[in-house]
């Protein structure tokens, strides 16, 4: 007993030590064993903050094998900040701090408080569409053209999807569109190009995002498989300098097509891979321009969790 206090008294410094360096998992670790709560309490404790996370997962967060990446884990990050007594944001500050990549690379464009942020505003669009966290629809094929205009801005967006319904029923798909910083979502156009029909569309102004609704012409049986198309026009923002797509979970093909217009084409583009948000970029690799429209793309046969994506520099002071 007479060393109880000793030993509370250098579990305290580990964690002062650890918020202040990091990394996020040691902090975790320590922030835990600091309030002396075993993992099922700790689970319990989010359950009551609306979170829910496995057991598993917080072992392997605390650990360093994976890293909180979903918006429903980044919501329980910020609840494990109030939950473990830790200052605001301290958790999610770590997390962006570690997402830095080696000399040379770009980190994440949007800091973890956006991607947060960013993530309950879409669950406030789409709980207004009544959609579902499962929207019945397993991805078998995703093809996505984005095109950049004079002003090297994101001018339009067109997605071609091949889905599987895993459940009956299924008659729509919400699209979700997150402009560049500075974009006007409710000067942003949804066309729907094939094999749907406009519904009903939601946005964000400070964020940038926007919900559409698109309908099908048929109900979906469990195993159907459907086709459609659709666009969003933007050019709203700056200067665009690279599309990341984010996968909440493993799917089937996704190809990314980036066209520039002839008077503003970049110096170079390159595709990289982030296994989160807050890790560092990987497998970057050059991509040359090439036909008529100076095109670049990716192809990825069967994407995993994570984010995928293409980057491109412009001439100094662009």
């Amino acid at each position: 007993m007479p060393h109880a206090p000793q030993h509370a008294d250098a579990v305290t410094a580990e964690l002062d030590s650890a918020l202040r360096g990091g990394p996020f998992h040691v902090a975790l670790r320590a922030a835990i064993a600091a309030r002396g709560l075993p993992l099922q309490r700790v689970q319990h404790h989010l359950s009551r903050h609306g979170v829910k996370v496995g057991v598993t997962s917080l072992s392997y967060w605390q650990q360093g094998a994976r890293r909180p990446q979903r918006p429903e884990s980044l919501r329980a990050v910020r609840a494990l900040e109030e939950i473990l007594q830790l200052p605001e944001e301290s958790l999610l500050r770590l997390l962006a701090a570690s997402g830095d990549g080696p000399s040379g690379q770009r980190s994440a464009a949007r800091s973890y408080r956006s991607l947060v942020e960013a993530s309950g505003v879409l669950d406030q669009l789409l709980a207004e569409l009544e959609c579902p966290p499962d929207g019945g629809l397993h991805t078998l094929g995703h093809h996505e053209r984005l095109r950049i205009g004079a002003r090297r801005e994101l001018a339009e967006r067109e997605s071609h999807h091949i889905v599987r319904a895993h459940r009956d029923g299924v008659d729509r798909f919400v699209a979700v569109h997150h402009g560049e910083r500075g974009a006007v979502p409710q000067r942003m156009r949804v066309h729907a190009l094939e094999n749907c029909r406009t519904g009903r569309v939601r946005w964000h102004g400070d964020t940038g995002v926007l919900a559409a609704e698109l309908l099908f012409d048929t109900r979906l049986r469990a195993g159907d498989t459907f086709l459609f198309r659709y666009g969003v026009e933007d050019g709203t923002a700056g200067v665009s300098r690279e599309y990341v797509r984010g996968f909440d979970s493993p799917g089937g093909q996704y190809a990314l097509q980036v066209s520039f217009d002839p008077t503003a084409l970049p110096l170079r583009c390159h595709r990289f891979a982030q296994h989160s948000a807050a890790a560092p970029r990987s497998g970057c690799q050059e991509l040359t321009l090439s036909g008529r429209h100076r095109s670049v793309h990716l192809v990825e046969p069967r994407v995993r969790t994570g984010f995928l994506g293409i980057g491109w520099d412009w001439e100094a002071g662009v």
